[in-house]
């Protein structure tokens, strides 16, 4: 009998795909994670049935969300994680010689755990063998409430508004980041599907820019979240994305990235009409 995985993206439409196994599939104190082998995709990890990470495509958004605030930012030394515990995020920030250190602060072990055992080229970073990376099982908030002025760069990895995450889409939150963030901090946020999520990116830009100078949108193309348009917000205190982004740096970088590139960079910040109507003032 045919085994297949389906993600409903309204109720109407959705991916769909042929999965030859199941992996893992377990319960922790915050949601269901289930790891499979497809056919078209390799491993999957699904959160409470949504997709969060495959072996073909997550380079997309792990590069993404990580290298066009590393490259704005002129030394980051300091970076944190919020989220992220299948250290995707981790594996590409440490590609960065300036960064003396990593933080990886995810609220569900088990995702840490089992990221390791079965997705250990995304999670070879976090293993434990690395000095330069500490992990921290907790919650994103309680965690920076308690390390205020004390980073370059946090990125905010999380999953969709939804059971733990939610408060990491609110303003409280984005003050409590500001205040972790050193004088001339950026943010960096997944931020939903400009195509299936309008409303959830008016709200969200609307916070942002309750709290930070400098809020922009960019964009990538991952073809296995929600209408294959995924963005993110880029949030500063003082660097702004094109105007500050170190072109040459970029472009000489010493490391390989599948997607990322110093044109690439410039390009995901011009979006289409639609998207920029999702989060004009």
């Amino acid at each position: 009998m045919d085994l297949w995985y389906t993600e409903k993206h309204s109720d109407n439409v959705g991916i769909t795909m042929k999965v030859s196994k199941s992996l893992f599939s377990g319960k922790s104190d915050f949601q269901q994670l289930d790891i499979v082998e497809t056919l078209e995709y390799g491993k999957m990890m699904l959160l409470d049935g949504l997709v969060m990470v495959t072996e073909r495509d997550e380079f997309i958004y792990h590069d993404m969300i990580v290298h066009p605030a590393l490259f704005t930012h002129p030394c980051p030394k300091k970076v944190l994680v919020i989220g992220g515990g299948d250290g995707g995020s981790i594996r590409e920030i440490m590609k960065h010689s300036s960064v003396e250190q990593a933080v990886l602060c995810e609220i569900d072990g088990l995702v840490i755990e089992k990221s390791i055992e079965f997705f250990p080229t995304i999670a070879s970073e976090i293993d434990g063998s690395n000095p330069r990376v500490k992990l921290h099982v907790d919650d994103g908030l309680a965690y920076i409430r308690e390390h205020q002025d004390e980073f370059d760069i946090i990125l905010v990895d999380s999953t969709d508004p939804i059971g733990p995450a939610i408060g990491l889409f609110e303003q409280d939150f984005y003050n409590l980041v500001a205040g972790a963030l050193k004088e001339d901090g950026i943010m960096v946020a997944q931020s939903e599907s400009p195509f299936y999520h309008a409303k959830i990116q008016q709200a969200m830009f609307a916070n942002l820019r309750a709290v930070f100078p400098i809020v922009e949108m960019y964009q990538a193309f991952i073809p296995t979240y929600p209408s294959g348009f995924w963005s993110f917000a880029f949030a500063s205190k003082r660097y702004h994305p094109l105007h500050d982004f170190d072109k040459d740096r970029a472009k000489n970088r010493v490391f390989y990235t599948k997607y990322y590139n110093e044109d690439l960079h410039i390009g995901a910040f011009m979006l289409p009409t639609f998207a920029r109507e999702n989060i004009k003032p």
